[in-house]
C-alpha cells in the first residue's frame, strides 16, 4: 500500500527504548497508564514521533513528561493552539511534547517529543480509561492494541490517511520492548484470567477473590494485540458505582464538580429455540449501484453480484418468523424502499417482497449509503421489536467516517451487520448472523432513581433502548444538589426491563459518601460518551454542538478531535542547540503493508460476529487461582469488536461474501421458494417437481388419514433438506425450525400424534431421490 515505508537500515537510531503499561480493571472499566521511555543517543537534538492505536472509545485524560528530573504536566488546549505552542517551543529550542488524535476516527493518536537533547532521557506518560466489551461467555475483554495496520482507502481517495509514512519493520526487529501488569478489582469476585500471551500466576491481594494482580510473563510478540479476558464470579449481577467530583472545580453543576454514577447492566439472556421467536424488526439494505452488475470476481461471468445478493435475500426473507417486522432498501446514487416503513411479516407481505426482489437490478448509479441510513434511522422503531440492520455492498464508500458516525449515533437502539459481496465465505454467514439476530434481546429499559430530597439525577447521553446478546450496558448519570438531611447514607436505583414477554426488576443501592480519587474514571467515561454524541453532531455542521464538545473536552480533560495536550519545558535555562532531526518510531508491519482482510484500521482489531468467539491469535494462556496454565488452553485469540462501540458499537463486519454461482436456480432455492411464511409447504405439483417425485406417488404414501397434506408435504421437504442439502445446513436451519414448529403446532391442534412421529426411512419407494437419506433425520421426534 502506498505511503507505508519500511525501515531497512538496522543502524537507524530509534529514540524509544520501552513501553510500560499498568492497568486497573474494575468490572467492565479499565484505567490505563502508558509510560514511554525515550533516550537520545545521537549527537544532536531529536524530535521523536510515535503514531499508535487506541480504542476509539477510550477517554485519554492525562499526559505528562519527566525531563531532566522535572515533571511537567501537559495542558489540554484547543487543537490549533496546542500545535502552535508546540511549534513555537521547537523553534525557540525548548523541549516540548504534544499528544493529539489523528484523523476523524478517534482510534489513532500521535505522541511527539521535540528537542530531546543528546544523551538525555525523557519519560512520557499518558492515561486513558475505557469500557471493556463483553465476550460471549461473559468475560470482560481488555485489549492493548499493539498493531497499527494501514487504513483502507478507496480508489482515487485524496483525503487523509493517518497511517501513511509510518515506518515498518518485521515484528522481531523492533528496537523497543513492552511490558504490562494488571490490577483487578470486583466486589463479586475474580474467577480467572485468560490471555493470548503467557501470564504470571494470578495472585489474590486482599485475602479473598475481590482483588488480584497478574502480569505478562514475557515481552509479547508485536504481530498481535495483547488481550486479557477477565472472568467474574457473578458477571450478571447489576452494579452501581458512585464517584465524587473534583472539589477544586468551583463551577457547581458542571460534570466534573458533581458526583457521577455508573450503572452496569448485564442481564442473563436465555438461548432462544429456533423458530419460536417472533420479535424483531429486520431491515435489509442492498447495494444496487452499477458495480453490482459485474460478474462474481471472474469466477462465473454469467452470475452477477446482484444475483448472488438476491439469492441471499430470498433465504433471509424465508427464514424470518411470523410476527416480526421487515423492510428492504436499495441504494446507489439514490435509494428506494419496498415500504414507507417496516411492515409485519405475513404470507402476503413475504410473497409481495419476493416478487419485487426478483425484479431488482443494479441500476441506481453510485454508492451513496449515508442517505438511506439516515432515512432508516428517522423511521419509527416498533415497540418490543429491536431493530437490526443487514447491509450488503460491494462498493467503495468515500465518506466512511460519516457512515460510521451515523451508525454510532444510533448504537443504543439497533445493531448493524455489514457484508461485502465479493470473494470469500458463503451465504451461510448471513444466515448465521440472522440466527443470532433472532436471539432474545433486552428491551423496555427504564431507570427510577431513589434519592433524598435536594438531589436529582441527570442522564449523560441517551440511555439505551435495547441490549442484544453479547453486549453489556453502562449507563452514566450526574447527581446534582445536596442531600437533605446531609448525612443521608444511601441512594437507590430501580432497573426495569423486558426479555421476551417477561418483565424484570433489579433494585440497587449505593453509598452517597463516595471515596475521593484523582483519576475519576466514571467522570471521564461519562464525558467521552457525551463527546462521541457531540462530535457526531459536529460532523453535520452544528456550531452549537461544536462549542459544547470543545467545552466538555476542556473541562473534563478528555481529548477529542478538537483538542490536544501540549507541554513545554520552561525550567531549562538554555535553549537546546543544534539542528533538530525527526525520528518516526517504527511499528510492526506485514510485507508491503497489505492489510489482513479480517481487520479494520485502528488497533489491529479483528471484526467478527456479535456473540461469536473469535479464532486464531496463537496459543491460549490463563491465570486462575494463583496457578499458571500455559500452552494447552484452547482460547479464542484475537476476537472482535462492534463498531458500536465490540467497541460496544453494534456494527459487525463480515468477510466479503461469495455465493456459489448458479447459472440455473439451485435445487435448494427452488424448494425454499415454495415454503410459506408460516414454515409449511403445500402438497402440489410444484413441490413434487422440486422433490423429484410425482404428486400422485407422494400422496399415495401418506402414512394415515390423520396426517394432512400440508403436514405431509412439510415432512417431505424437511427430509429432502436433510438428505439432499445436508452440506448447506447453515442455509436452511432456520427454515427447518419454522417447518418443525408449524408441524408440531398442527399436530397439537388436531390432537394427532402421527405427524410428529412420521418415520423418514420408508416414506417413498426405494430409488426415490429423497428416500433413505444417509442419516435419516428425526426433527419431528417428540
Amino acid at each position: 500500500m502506498g505511503g507505508v515505508s519500511w525501515l531497512t537500515s538496522p543502524s537507524l537510531p530509534v529514540p524509544l527504548r520501552s513501553g510500560s503499561v499498568t492497568v486497573l480493571i474494575r468490572g467492565f472499566v479499565a484505567d490505563v497508564g502508558c509510560e514511554l521511555l525515550y533516550r537520545n543517543e545521537e549527537p544532536g537534538p531529536v524530535e521523536a514521533v510515535f503514531v499508535f492505536p487506541v480504542d476509539a472509545e477510550a477517554a485519554v485524560y492525562a499526559f505528562q513528561a519527566r525531563l531532566g528530573g522535572a515533571c511537567i504536566q501537559a495542558q489540554l488546549r484547543e487543537k490549533k493552539q496546542a500545535q502552535e505552542l508546540y511549534g513555537d517551543a521547537l523553534a525557540g529550542g525548548q523541549s516540548s511534547f504534544l499528544l493529539q488524535q489523528e484523523g476523524a476516527g478517534g482510534d489513532v493518536f500521535s505522541c511527539s517529543l521535540g528537542n530531546l537533547p543528546p544523551g538525555e532521557e525523557a519519560a512520557l506518560t499518558l492515561r486513558y480509561v475505557c469500557e471493556l466489551p463483553l465476550e460471549p461467555d461473559g468475560a470482560a475483554r481488555y485489549v492493548l492494541p499493539a498493531v497499527l495496520r494501514p487504513r483502507y482507502t478507496p480508489h482515487g481517495w485524496d483525503g487523509e490517511d493517518v497511517t501513511q509514512g509510518v515506518p515498518r519493520v518485521p515484528p522481531g526487529e523492533l528496537p523497543y520492548t513492552l511490558s504490562l501488569s494488571a490490577t483487578l478489582q470486583s466486589p463479586h469476585g475474580i474467577d480467572r484470567v485468560l490471555s493470548n500471551c503467557p501470564l504470571t500466576p494470578l495472585t489474590y491481594t486482599a485475602g479473598n477473590p475481590t482483588a488480584a494482580q497478574v502480569s505478562l510473563a514475557q515481552a509479547p510478540p508485536w504481530d498481535r494485540d495483547v488481550e486479557l479476558l477477565v472472568y467474574y464470579a457473578e458477571p450478571h449481577k447489576p452494579s452501581a458505582v458512585l464517584e465524587a467530583g473534583l472539589p477544586e472545580v468551583e463551577l457547581g453543576g458542571s460534570l466534573m464538580s458533581d458526583p457521577a454514577v455508573m450503572v452496569t447492566l448485564l442481564p442473563s439472556l436465555p438461548e432462544a429455540v429456533p423458530g419460536q421467536s417472533s420479535a424483531g424488526e429486520f431491515i435489509f439494505l442492498l447495494d444496487r449501484s452499477g458495480s453490482m452488475g459485474c460478474p462474481m470476481d471472474g469466477r462465473d461471468r454469467w452470475t452477477q453480484r446482484i444475483d448472488s445478493a438476491k439469492e441471499t435475500l430470498v433465504l433471509l426473507l424465508k427464514s424470518l418468523p411470523l410476527g416480526c417486522y421487515f423492510n428492504i432498501y436499495g441504494f446507489g446514487s439514490r435509494f428506494e424502499s419496498f415500504y414507507p416503513q417496516s411492515v409485519g411479516y405475513t404470507q402476503q407481505t413475504m410473497a409481495e417482497s419476493l416478487q419485487r426482489v426478483q425484479q431488482l437490478q443494479a441500476n441506481l448509479g453510485g454508492t451513496e449509503i449515508l442517505a438511506p441510513l439516515r432515512a432508516i434511522y428517522r423511521s419509527p422503531c416498533q415497540d418490543g421489536h429491536p431493530r437490526q440492520l443487514f447491509v450488503f455492498t460491494d462498493g467503495e464508500v468515500g465518506n466512511t467516517q460519516d457512515v460510521i458516525a451515523e451508525v454510532q449515533r444510533h448504537r443504543g437502539a439497533h445493531r448493524c451487520f455489514s457484508f461485502g459481496i465479493g470473494a470469500g465465505a458463503s451465504t451461510a454467514l448471513a444466515l448465521q448472523s440472522l440466527k443470532r439476530a433472532l436471539q432474545p434481546a433486552v428491551t423496555g429499559i427504564s431507570l427510577r432513581w431513589e434519592l433524598p430530597p435536594g438531589m436529582e439525577a441527570a442522564l449523560l447521553g441517551r440511555g439505551p433502548e435495547v441490549i442484544f446478546p453479547g453486549q453489556r450496558c453502562l449507563i452514566y448519570a450526574q447527581l446534582r444538589g445536596q442531600p437533605q438531611p446531609p448525612d443521608t447514607a444511601v441512594g437507590g436505583i430501580t432497573l426495569q426491563y423486558r426479555i421476551q414477554d417477561q418483565t424484570y426488576k433489579e433494585m440497587l443501592q449505593f453509598p452517597l459518601q463516595p471515596q475521593d480519587g484523582d483519576r475519576l474514571p466514571v467522570h471521564r467515561l461519562a464525558a467521552k460518551s457525551l463527546l462521541l454524541e457531540l462530535e457526531g453532531a459536529v460532523d453535520t455542521g452544528s456550531e452549537g454542538d461544536r462549542r459544547r464538545a470543545l467545552e466538555t473536552s476542556l473541562s473534563s480533560g478528555v481529548v477529542c478531535s478538537l483538542t490536544a495536550y501540549v507541554g513545554v519545558d520552561t525550567e531549562r535555562g538554555q535553549p537546546v542547540q543544534g539542528p533538530l532531526v525527526r525520528r518516526d518510531i517504527p511499528l510492526a508491519g506485514n510485507p508491503g503493508g497489505v492489510r489482513d482482510p479480517g481487520t479494520r484500521g485502528g488497533g489491529g482489531r479483528r471484526l467478527r460476529w456479535v456473540g461469536e468467539p473469535g479464532t486464531g491469535g496463537g496459543t491460549g494462556n490463563s491465570s486462575t487461582g494463583g496457578s499458571h496454565l500455559g500452552g494447552g488452553a484452547n482460547w479464542a485469540g484475537r476476537g472482535g469488536i462492534n463498531l458500536n462501540r465490540p467497541c460496544h458499537c453494534s456494527v459487525t463486519i463480515s468477510p466479503r461474501l461469495s455465493l456459489e454461482p448458479a447459472p440455473e436456480e439451485s435445487p435448494l432455492l427452488r424448494l425454499v421458494s415454495l415454503q410459506n411464511a408460516d414454515g409449511s409447504w403445500d402438497l402440489d405439483p410444484r413441490l413434487a417437481a422440486a422433490l423429484g417425485v410425482s404428486e400422485t406417488d407422494a400422496r399415495g404414501r401418506m402414512p394415515s388419514q390423520d396426517v394432512t397434506p400440508g403436514i405431509w408435504a412439510t415432512v417431505l421437504a424437511v427430509v429432502w433438506l436433510h438428505g439432499r442439502a445436508a452440506g448447506q445446513r447453515d442455509e436452511w436451519e432456520l427454515l427447518e425450525a419454522k417447518a418443525v414448529g408449524w408441524v408440531r403446532g398442527q399436530a397439537g391442534e388436531t390432537g394427532s400424534g402421527a405427524g410428529p412421529r412420521v418415520s423418514t426411512g420408508e416414506t417413498l419407494p426405494h430409488g426415490n431421490p429423497i428416500a433413505q437419506p444417509p442419516h435419516p433425520p428425526r426433527p419431528f421426534a417428540p
